[in-house]
């Protein structure tokens, strides 16, 4: 197939990315926050008020995240964390995973017309790439820089741009900016551009300008950001720590799962892995004649990053949107392929119907693994989720304090890990947050974990999570309660 003109490659792909933004964006706000998108709310909620960004090593992730929605989140109004709304939150990986869209544009130059638009159509529409690009959360950020590094290090590469090469820099700093596991990629990305190399003979040293400016801005970014603007130098030390805490997260902390767990999380059919294999075999071909370069190298890359990946024990679904980019342009590969088997129109129309079955399929599952089941236990997505009937507990207190005549209720919160009921609770301003065994004072109401017994108190009992129930306890008489 002829690689259309300029002006209608961009018109398509802009197209794809207007439809992307258009699943995305219907009913934002309804599914409940995630722990994780809890805690980075409440951390935009701290910026609105007028507080620097720290970076924490133990639980948290980089600036990058919070410095692209917090401006967002106050165009659309929000003003302070009692204001926030959870579709304020999650438009920020909503346009980024819609604009990324267009990156597949700009990458045909390196992967050809239908290997992009088929990824192009995969990230739009595939189930994974939309329920975690409405997730308030660094991953659709992290990808988005990923495929930024290869589209400008490939430039920079070919070009000799210093432009591409400065772009190419603060690419990888986005990227660590969004997460640790940066490294991870910039291991495999080395991994793929060499081998690819020696594989193709088709082996270009970058010269040392082009080397000195990526490196250069990659650090100035980096500090910028992890500093937030030169406000907190503490955050490069802290950095350095990252390192650590992350080999030990890696080992699972609860969370490990099989090494087979992402084929799972990917294809359990196996239909795009079937496909990307297609992608895979076009891709050695490529390599031994010597052409398309960039084929060969991210067959290489979605290798390496999924056999790594798979090997580390810690493994959470929203991980696989990492995994996703390469087996995404693999089957782009794959559909190539299948396609130039066929000389005849007639072949090539089967192959054109099954793709479009198949994207069929994935747009029902997009229904209903974001739309229909968005906390559905059995929704593969939906990992450790908060359930919708926590959505109960704030309009209760609110119906208890008017009962009572309380304009501002004294709430006092013992528990161990109370994520995400600070987010909950968020417009109750007189709030307070205890370990159990610690001292509360007197209080309107008490929340606990459900295995507390509280004399004399009526309990409300509400979900948290699959398994997770908590009691919200409400005085018999209007005297505030003495603390459980």
């Amino acid at each position: 197939m002829t690689t259309p003109s300029p002006k209608i490659r961009w018109t398509i792909f802009a197209v794809i990315a207007l439809l992307a933004l258009a699943v995305r964006l219907p009913q934002l706000g309804e599914r409940p926050m995630h722990t994780d998108e809890a805690v980075n709310g409440y951390l935009i909620g701290d910026l609105l008020a007028g507080k620097a960004f720290h970076y924490d090593p133990q639980d948290r992730h980089g600036p990058v995240l919070y410095l692209l929605a917090k401006p967002i989140a106050q165009l659309e109004g929000a003003k302070d964390l009692a204001g926030l709304t959870e579709s304020e939150l999650r438009l920020t990986p909503v346009i980024v995973g819609s604009t990324m869209i267009l990156m597949f544009g700009a990458a045909v130059e390196m992967f050809g017309f239908i290997p992009c638009l088929v990824a192009a159509l995969l990230f739009a529409f595939g189930p994974l790439p939309v329920y975690y690009s409405r997730y308030f959360i660094h991953e659709t950020l992290f990808v988005a820089a990923t495929f930024g590094l290869m589209l400008c290090g490939w430039r920079a590469i070919r070009t000799n741009s210093l432009l591409a090469a400065a772009l190419t820099g603060l690419c990888a700093a986005l990227m660590l900016g969004c997460k640790e596991t940066a490294v991870i990629h910039f291991f495999a990305l080395a991994l793929a551009v060499f081998s690819g190399g020696v594989i193709t003979h088709i082996v270009q040293v970058p010269r040392a300008k082009i080397v000195a400016m990526s490196f250069g801005v990659f650090i100035g970014a980096t500090i910028l950001l992890f500093t937030w603007g030169g406000q907190n130098w503490a955050a490069l030390g802290d950095l350095g720590h990252a390192v650590s805490r992350f080999a030990a997260r890696a080992g699972g902390e609860g969370h490990q799962k099989s090494f087979g767990y992402y084929f799972e999380v990917l294809d359990p059919l196996f239909i795009f892995f079937l496909v990307a294999a297609a992608g895979f075999y076009a891709a050695i071909c490529d390599a031994a004649a010597k052409v398309r370069a960039a084929s060969v190298m991210i067959a290489i890359y979605g290798v390496a990053t999924f056999v790594i990946y798979s090997a580390i024990p810690y493994k959470t679904p929203w991980l696989a949107l990492n995994l996703w980019l390469p087996l995404a342009l693999l089957c782009g590969l794959g559909v190539e392929a299948i396609w130039l088997q066929f000389a005849n129109a007639n072949g090539r129309w089967i192959v054109g119907v099954g793709f479009a079955a198949l994207m069929i399929a994935t747009g029902q599952q997009t229904k209903v693994f974001v739309f229909d089941k968005p906390v559905d236990e059995k929704n593969p997505y939906a990992y450790a989720h908060t359930g919708e009937d926590i959505l109960r507990l704030p309009e209760r207190l609110e119906e208890l304090a008017k009962a009572r005549n309380l304009s501002q209720p004294r709430i006092a919160v013992v528990m161990a890990d109370a994520w995400p009921l600070p987010w909950y609770l968020r417009k109750f301003s007189n709030t307070g947050f205890w370990q159990p065994g610690q001292e509360t004072g007197a209080a309107d109401f008490f929340i606990t974990p459900s295995d507390v017994e509280m004399k004399d108190y009526r309990p409300d009992i509400f979900g948290v999570r699959p398994n997770v129930l908590i009691c919200l306890w409400r005085p018999e008489t209007n005297t505030p309660a003495a603390q459980p």
